[in-house]
C-alpha cells in the first residue's frame, strides 16, 4: 500500500511536469491532476502488461520503443477517462508519455519504490 501511495505522488508530480512541458496537453484542477493520476496508474498496473505481452514481437523489432507508443495510448486514454485532463492527438500523447517516463525513472532512483535488500546468508567470521 505504501508503494502505490508513492507511485500516486510520483505520478502527480511526472503529470504536473508533462502538463507544463508538452504543448497539447492541459489540466484544468488539482483534483482532476489526483484523479489523472490514478487513472494511469490503475491502467500501468492491470492493462499496460496485457498490452506488453499482445505486442512483444513488435517491441522485440523496435527494441523496446514501441512501450513508448503503448505509454503513449495509455496516456491518450487517460485523457479519454478522465474530465478535465486534455490530450490533443498522438504526438502530444507521444511527447506527454516520453517526458512522463523520464520523470518517473529519475523520482524512482531518487526515492527507490523497489524495496529490493541484498541479503547475506551464512556464518559470519
Amino acid at each position: 500500500m505504501k508503494n502505490f501511495i508513492i507511485r500516486i505522488i510520483i505520478n502527480i508530480f511526472a503529470l504536473l511536469v508533462v502538463v507544463n512541458v508538452v504543448g497539447g496537453t492541459s489540466i484544468t484542477q488539482w483534483g482532476t491532476l489526483i484523479a489523472a493520476a490514478l487513472v494511469i496508474a490503475i491502467l500501468n498496473a492491470v492493462i499496460k502488461p496485457i498490452l506488453l505481452i499482445l505486442t512483444l514481437p513488435v517491441n522485440i523489432l523496435t527494441l523496446g520503443l514501441f512501450t513508448l507508443v503503448i505509454n503513449a495510448f495509455l496516456l491518450y486514454l487517460t485523457s479519454e477517462l478522465v474530465k478535465g485532463f486534455y490530450v490533443a492527438g498522438f504526438w502530444s500523447a507521444f511527447w506527454g508519455a516520453a517526458v512522463f517516463s523520464i520523470v518517473s525513472i529519475i523520482l524512482n532512483l531518487f526515492i527507490g519504490t523497489n524495496n529490493a535488500e541484498i541479503k547475506v546468508y551464512g556464518k559470519r567470521k
